[in-house]
């Protein structure tokens, strides 16, 4: 299984439409994972057109983005691997810490909210922020992120460049 992990799209501000980059890596997922502010719902229905999307609410998003479908927090068990996703993951001091505490059966932790891509393994828990297609802030490029399930494990984990 194939899973695309994208978050911090702040549309309309800064997601336009779909990157011609990101389009082109979506075209083969299975799933994709939106780690909150893609602050319209219109972001959520454009993405939707590739794959099936579940998306948590952002601190920017609003009652359109709820009303989408996107919860404050969610989890699911995909290929056998339990995954959680939640917007705002705090501070990165003892993060891996608090989101075994806030999750304490996921294998796999996404969130987003920084803008910083981050993907990291502690305690048998990977915890990983795609970063953001649309808002580099201060990042090179923007990016976004990969996840390869195989029936109960991650096959791997890809922080991508989204080039523009």
């Amino acid at each position: 299984m194939l899973v695309a992990l994208i978050s911090d799209t702040h549309g309309p501000r800064r997601w336009k439409g779909c990157p011609p980059d990101l389009a082109r890596r979506l075209k083969d997922v299975d799933l994709i994972l939106h780690a909150g502010d893609a602050c319209t719902a219109d972001v959520l229905d454009e993405l939707a057109a590739f794959a099936p999307v579940r998306a948590v609410i952002g601190n920017n998003d609003g009652p359109d983005v709820e009303a989408w479908g996107a919860t404050a927090v969610f989890e699911a068990d995909l290929a056998g691997v339990p995954i959680a996703m939640v917007h705002d993951s705090g501070p990165s001091k003892g993060r891996p810490a608090r989101l075994r505490r806030m999750f304490p059966n996921a294998g796999v932790v996404i969130f987003g909210h920084s803008h910083i891509p981050w993907d990291h393994t502690e305690n048998g828990q990977r915890s990983i922020n795609p970063g953001s297609p649309t808002d580099r802030r201060r990042q090179p490029h923007g990016t976004m992120g990969l996840l390869h399930l195989e029936t109960g494990r991650v096959r791997s984990v890809e922080i991508v460049p989204v080039l523009t």
